[in-house]
């Protein structure tokens, strides 16, 4: 009877200390969850230590630091969150599965994809610096070259994929600051592709009644010209040679002072036909062109064309090609 009493006493004592004993295991020797040891302690122990140590740098704010600016995605945009008890517990199951080497589990967080992405796109616009193409500014007298630019580009998607690393990373009190480097972007046009593209410049004086001729951006050659009468400017701007036609037709416009041809096409070559030779059209109309008035040269005669004395037209009208810039001032 007594043996049994004992038998009885002794599993009775292994009940109640079940629970304890369960309470008390502890998590495998060497493991780690995001490369914090949490090994030999008990799943609360754990829990404490990785909200102690993971917690305080998970929780910080992400530091996007380009083109001298700072950027911040706070934790709560990012709508980002660390469950310490479901990564310790993690951690302890993990330990109980043979390895031949002790396992290093990720902390359990969660973030919004989308908003870490909108993040990186908005600082990707920010530290975009576009190209600049080399360029010519057209005087009458002068072409002055401005320099090209180099621009500068960020990449948002690798952006956003470096702050998604930085948000699960808490290892050794991981910094929470973010430095991309941007790509350099060159431009279309350097300064020494400007005597390429600009290969040709015409530049009308109207108060000299001078027409110049720039090649490759230096200065060629000038004509003399006659310009638009009083009530019949040539209107001044920035234009380009849109047509170029050997001995054109004259389409009169319906208007008084084309007297008798108004509303008429007057065939090129004709002695009626005004436009003798050459004809470098520009807009609305306007053009240059050959005059039999040559005593005109020099004064405000036209009704807004520019004209040249024959001679000198056949001489401009192979220099110039279609597309030639012009600057009427």
């Amino acid at each position: 009877m007594t043996r049994i009493f004992t038998l009885l006493s002794l599993l009775l004592l292994l009940v109640l200390a079940a629970p304890a004993a369960a309470q008390e295991q502890r998590i495998q020797p060497g493991v780690k969850a995001g490369g914090i040891d949490v090994g030999e302690l008990t799943v609360p122990e754990a829990t404490a230590k990785l909200e102690q140590t993971a917690g305080a740098v998970l929780n910080r704010n992400v530091s996007v630091r380009v083109a001298g600016r700072r950027f911040r995605l706070t934790m709560k945009q990012a709508r980002f969150e660390f469950d310490a008890v479901r990564t310790a517990k993690r951690a302890f199951y993990s330990g109980r599965k043979k390895a031949s080497v002790a396992p290093d589990v990720a902390l359990a967080v969660s973030y919004r994809r989308s908003a870490v992405q909108a993040f990186a796109a908005s600082v990707q616009r920010a530290a975009y610096k576009a190209p600049r193409n080399a360029n010519v500014r057209i005087t009458v007298r002068k072409i002055y070259r401005s320099r090209s630019r180099k621009g500068r580009a960020l990449d948002g998607a690798a952006l956003a994929k470096t702050i998604e690393r930085v948000l699960t990373n808490a290892s050794g009190g991981a910094s929470r600051i973010v430095r991309p480097k941007r790509t350099m972007l060159r431009a279309k046009v350097n300064a020494n592709d400007l005597a390429r593209v600009y290969g040709t410049i015409v530049t009308i004086d109207r108060s000299s009644f001078k027409l110049r001729l720039f090649k490759r951006l230096k200065f060629s050659k000038s004509y003399g010209v006659a310009v638009g009468a009083a009530g019949y400017s040539t209107p001044a701007g920035r234009y380009n040679i849109q047509n170029k036609q050997v001995n054109p037709a004259w389409s009169a416009p319906n208007k008084p002072w084309a007297g008798l041809y108004a509303g008429r096409t007057v065939p090129g070559g004709s002695p009626e036909n005004p436009l003798k030779a050459r004809w470098l059209g520009i807009a609305n109309g306007v053009g240059i062109h050959g005059t039999s008035a040559a005593y005109s040269i020099g004064s405000r005669a036209s009704h807004g064309c520019i004209r040249m004395t024959v001679p000198a037209v056949i001489d401009l009208f192979g220099r110039v090609p279609v597309g030639t810039p012009v600057l009427i001032a």
